[in-house]
Formats: C-alpha cells, structure tokens, sequence
C-alpha cells in the first residue's frame, strides 16, 4: 500500500549540508594544525636546506640537501619565516666552535645581502686572521695543514676538475678536508691580516679558491647566523633530476657534517 506520507521540508539534505560543512571545517583546522607544527619545527627545531654551489667542497657538494639545528646558536630575527624584524640581537645565543660549518645572512649591503650563506667558522672574535701561501694564519701562528692527495669533483663529461686535497687542523683540534683548486696561487691565498670585531665571526669556504666569504673584507654578526649546519638528508647530482633514482648518491644520505 502506498503511502500518502510527504517528506517533511528541510529533514535530511540540511543534515547533509550541516556533515558536509563540519568536515571541511575539520579539514581546514588540520591543514592549520600541520602548517602551525612545520613553521614551528622550521624556526626552533630544524630547517632543511640546499647547496647550491661549490664552495664547500669537498665536505658539502652541490645537489646535497641538509638540516640546520636552529637551536645551536639559539634564535634571532633571522630564525623567523622572511627574516620578520619582530625582535633584535638573540634569545638563548650560544657562540658559534671553531670549526663549525654554519648557515647564516650575508651581511654586506649588495645584491647578494641577506641570502643564505654557507661557511665554516675559522676565526672568532678578536683573533686575527691572515692567508699566506694558502695557509690560513690564526694569531700569528699558521694552521696545520696535511696533504692527503686529490679530490676529484664535476662530470667527466662537463670536464671534471682535480685538486690538492688536504686535512686542516684547527687550533681547537677540529679537522675538515679543504680542497686548492688553483694549488697555493688563488686570488685570496696571500691576504693581509683582519681583526675579528666582538660579536663577529670570519668564514671561510673549504673550497679555498672558489668561495666567496670573509677574505673579501666582511665577517659575520651574530645576529645573521642561522644556524649549525648538522647532517644530510639527501642528496643527487646537480643535473639530475628527483626521479632518477638510479643517479642519487645514497653513500651520502644520513653523513654527519665535520
């Protein structure tokens, strides 16, 4: 038997409507959640980054991805997304070691100021720092280098490039590999003497004849560091592309940063 029964207006489709609504609205408040979590795991945790040129070589190399621990030197304005001017000077600093490679703004007024440098730390405040010959002089006394052979980077199809590739020991005990592309003749391997101001530190790439940094008469306020440069997440070839799976270089994945 029919029913003569007409469907109450306005029953089930605005209960509908009224799910549908509350799982968008569930939706927007875990993507805020997610977005909230990652800017604050970026600005007191951890930010990934990569290399984009060669200075560092041979401990960083371009196509390598890392992360930078944020905490190490503890927080300035250039902790936050876009370098927000919320703030000066650093909350919980921490100075920087010799030896450290660190990421931190550059400080010079041009086209390059403000982006994202890669160094590591060679002078701290009140040493005084001079190249001569391509030996790096620290207080008047030069550093210890050893040349241990030669380091090969680039494709051999783009023309690969070999160097002196020697350990240096810091005055604090910490080594690193550097390379001598152009042997101990570089531009910079003759340099006069600086004095790290207080609050500043001199930076120097590994890559002693292709790197732009404090040989070229600036050093680094404590305020522009990023953070300590800590170990690899990734890394691939330059020219090769994210699928190509085949080409990454998993021997560097996971590699602490010396």
């Amino acid at each position: 038997m029919n029913s003569d029964k007409a469907d109450k207006p306005g029953g089930s489709e605005p209960q509908g409507l009224l799910a549908k609504f509350e799982g968008v609205i569930e939706l927007v408040r875990t993507v805020i959640y997610a977005v909230v979590i990652a800017v604050g795991i970026r600005t007191f945790a951890y930010e990934p980054f990569s290399i984009p040129s060669g200075s560092m070589i041979p401990t960083l190399l371009i196509g390598d991805y890392l992360f930078v621990s944020k905490f190490s030197y503890g927080y300035s304005r250039h902790s936050l997304p876009f370098s927000l001017p919320l703030f000066e000077g650093r909350i919980l600093g921490s100075a920087p070691e010799r030896g450290d490679v660190a990421v931190f703004k550059y400080p010079v007024r041009d086209s390059n100021f403000e982006k994202d440098y890669i160094k590591r730390i060679v002078g701290l405040p009140g040493d005084r720092v001079k190249v001569v010959s391509g030996i790096l002089h620290i207080n008047g006394e030069p550093v210890r280098r050893l040349k241990i052979g030669e380091f090969t980077f680039g494709e051999a199809r783009y023309g690969a490039t070999k160097a002196a590739l020697y350990i240096e020991t810091l005055p604090n005990g910490r080594q690193h590999q550097l390379i001598e592309a152009e042997g101990d003749f570089g531009r910079m391997d003759n340099t006069r003497e600086w004095t790290v101001p207080d609050g500043h530190y001199f930076a120097m790439g590994d890559n002693r004849d292709n790197s732009l940094d404090s040989r070229f008469n600036w050093t680094v306020p404590m305020e522009n560091l990023v953070g300590r440069a800590e170990f690899l997440f990734f890394s691939k070839p330059q020219d090769a592309w994210f699928f190509e799976v085949w080409r990454w270089r998993f021997g560097r994945i996971l590699d602490g940063i010396e």
